[in-house]
């Protein structure tokens, strides 16, 4: 087996905000961002998809907000708010969960995007700031997604990402009366490396022309990096 010279326990993430470029990550605050956050997951235009593969939702007003007040308690899951400069309302949200110092192991997890977010160099941005604030300001070892096995969706972001599948466990869990197989990712530190500078290569605002398109994918900086 191999050695991990000098290991120790990680430390737990806080209630800190993770500024980026385009979106911040805040700590979340029903009272000030739970107006946005339920016209972003219940608004106009909607997602028929949003809550599809969560645990929860849609919700009523009410239950909504009493939903979100025990959120804001939890220190893990520990929700984020995602809040765009561009409009400085709360747009979806996000966590850092199952946290396991002892062994450098942490997941990024319930995450959901309202429409006006989808898509957007914001949206990759609070990955990104996830996954940066795991490995190089926590130390951890281990960055883990899991999603219900046919979520095209999350199964396509977390390969864009630079996740590695691992593989299903099979009738893992029953959701809203639904099995759902849960499908493994997962990043390490000696990988985060390369992922990193594709995800700075890709952000850099030389990356995208005037209409805001980009030049190159994500996947292909990731793997110029790695070269």
């Amino acid at each position: 087996m191999a050695e991990v010279p000098g290991w120790k326990p990680r430390p737990r993430p806080g209630h800190v905000a993770l500024p980026g470029e385009r979106i911040t990550l805040e700590p979340l605050d029903p009272m000030r961002h739970g107006d946005d956050l339920y016209a972003a997951g219940h608004g106009e235009p909607a997602d028929p998809r949003l809550w599809t593969y969560l645990p929860y939702g849609p919700f009523a007003p009410d239950d909504f907000f009493t939903w979100l007040d025990v959120c804001a308690a939890n220190d893990d899951p520990l929700f984020y708010a995602l809040v765009p400069y561009a409009t400085a309302r709360a747009t979806g949200m996000a966590t850092h969960m199952r946290i396991v110092p002892d062994h450098g192991v942490i997941e990024i997890g319930h995450i959901w995007l309202g429409p006006e977010l989808q898509r957007t160099p914001a949206a990759t941005e609070a990955i990104f700031l996830l996954a940066r604030h795991a490995f190089d300001d926590l130390g951890y070892r281990r960055l883990e997604w899991k999603c219900n096995a046919v979520n095209e969706r999350s199964m396509r972001a977390a390969a864009r990402f630079g996740f590695t599948y691992e593989g299903t466990f099979r009738q893992h869990l029953v959701i809203k009366g639904q099995n759902r197989d849960t499908a493994w990712w997962s990043i390490l530190d000696s990988e985060w490396a390369a992922i990193r500078a594709g995800f700075e290569a890709w952000l850099a605002p030389e990356n995208f022309d005037a209409e805001g398109r980009q030049r190159a994918t994500l996947e292909a900086l990731r793997e110029a990096a790695s070269a």
